[in-house]
């Protein structure tokens, strides 16, 4: 089948309404609210709730509040999460924290951000960051491991201070110096 066409007059062979055209919807849109986020200088703000990238925390003193008791690495549905407990032995440095990891290492890139780890850490030495700009190079760079977890988590100002209270009970008692 053969579909016939008008022959075009002088003013449409111009492409002068087509221009036209395009330079109204260019004014159109020039004057209108902008909607782009200059990324690096402005951010979005992140609403309650949001999860991000888990991280680990110290407490008031500078110990990892982390007791490898490895609930986070069996709980995480990716498997994301990898912890070495110390020896028998512990760390003689960890204070009242009998078994801080030898080793903790998070994969960002298999984590799924799902926030089990947090939900399920009986010492809330895991907290999720509310920063959402997970970047690397390279793979490996996105391998988080104990202490550069430690060094986005700070210290934690725990309400209870239950190692406190711990090691004031033992002096009470005259087990400890």
């Amino acid at each position: 089948m053969i579909v016939k066409r008008n022959k075009l007059n002088l003013w449409e062979r111009l492409y002068l309404p087509a221009i036209i055209g395009g330079f109204k919807v260019t004014v159109r849109h020039f004057f209108k609210k902008k909607v782009t986020m200059q990324y690096p200088e402005e951010k979005w703000v992140v609403p309650e709730g949001y999860r991000g990238a888990p991280y680990l925390v110290k407490d008031q003193e500078g110990r990892t509040k982390c007791v490898s008791c490895q609930l986070c690495e069996f709980v995480c549905p990716p498997k994301a999460i990898r912890i070495i407990p110390p020896g028998p032995s512990g760390a003689p440095d960890a204070g009242n924290v009998e078994k801080a990891p030898h080793e903790f290492e998070i994969n960002m890139l298999r984590c799924i951000f799902c926030g089990f780890c947090q939900e399920v850490c009986p010492e809330e030495a895991i907290f999720l960051m509310k920063d959402y700009s997970l970047t690397g190079t390279r793979r490996e760079e996105l391998i988080y491991d104990k202490e550069k977890l430690l060094a986005l988590g700070g210290v934690h100002q725990d309400r209870i201070r239950k190692w406190k209270k711990k090691a004031d009970e033992a002096q009470a008692q005259g087990l400890a110096p």
